[in-house]
């Protein structure tokens, strides 16, 4: 059972927020009585955080928590482990040691080995060159002339009667009837790019 000293220890207290989760689940679930198991992150993932795909992030945190004290990273015989520097109080008496201990010469805050170190980075290089294409390929494309749009009114029918094609500032009905025709002509033509530009409409759909 974690107690207030427990939360209270400094390598617990100074790990990121986000990965006390992690150092909650090795306390209380993962570890063995000496705070021991092997490091493989895919299998810490499982038990911590049963159906997410979080094998990455449990590597992040297992980086943030050697790093803050809360455990070390080592590798004995060409396999990795991890040991809590504070491991729950328990009864070890009969308990099976199977996992072995740090080797006395490490240092102690040793960062990730068996290339979970290495895969973070890695991860960080990719994210970080994805984004920087993402980000070339938006300017490029900000950048590239464009071809103006034609205005409609270019094309609509002209707003004058016949007789006074430029129109008038005395009522004339002929006029008006032009003019509420173009109005009519330049109101459908929006409608209908709108309509094209949405993609709303199958590709055999008229739109009417």
């Amino acid at each position: 059972m974690i107690s207030a000293t427990d939360l209270d220890f400094p390598g617990y207290r100074k790990a990121p927020h986000e990965a006390k989760p992690t150092a909650i689940g090795l306390w209380t679930r993962s570890t063995d009585v000496w705070g021991r198991r092997e490091c493989d992150p895919e299998l810490i993932a499982g038990e911590l955080y049963p159906g997410r795909d979080a094998t990455g992030m449990v590597e992040e945190h297992l980086l943030m928590l050697a790093e803050s004290g809360f455990l070390c990273l080592y590798r004995v015989d060409g396999a990795d482990w991890l040991q809590l520097f504070r491991p729950l109080k328990a009864d070890t008496r009969g308990a099976s040691d199977d996992c072995p201990p740090p080797p006395q010469d490490r240092p102690r805050m040793s960062m990730a080995v068996g290339g979970a170190r290495e895969r973070a980075e890695s991860r960080v290089r990719a994210e970080g060159a994805e984004r920087a294409g993402v980000w070339s390929e938006w300017a490029g494309e900000q950048e590239r002339a464009r071809t103006p749009v034609r205005p409609l009114l270019l094309d609509a029918p002209p707003i004058g009667c016949p007789e006074h094609p430029e129109g008038r500032f005395a009522n004339c009905g002929p006029c008006g009837t032009a003019r509420r025709r173009h109005d009519k002509w330049v109101a459908q033509e929006r409608y209908t790019q709108g309509l094209a530009d949405s993609g709303v409409l199958e590709d055999d759909e008229e739109p009417w």
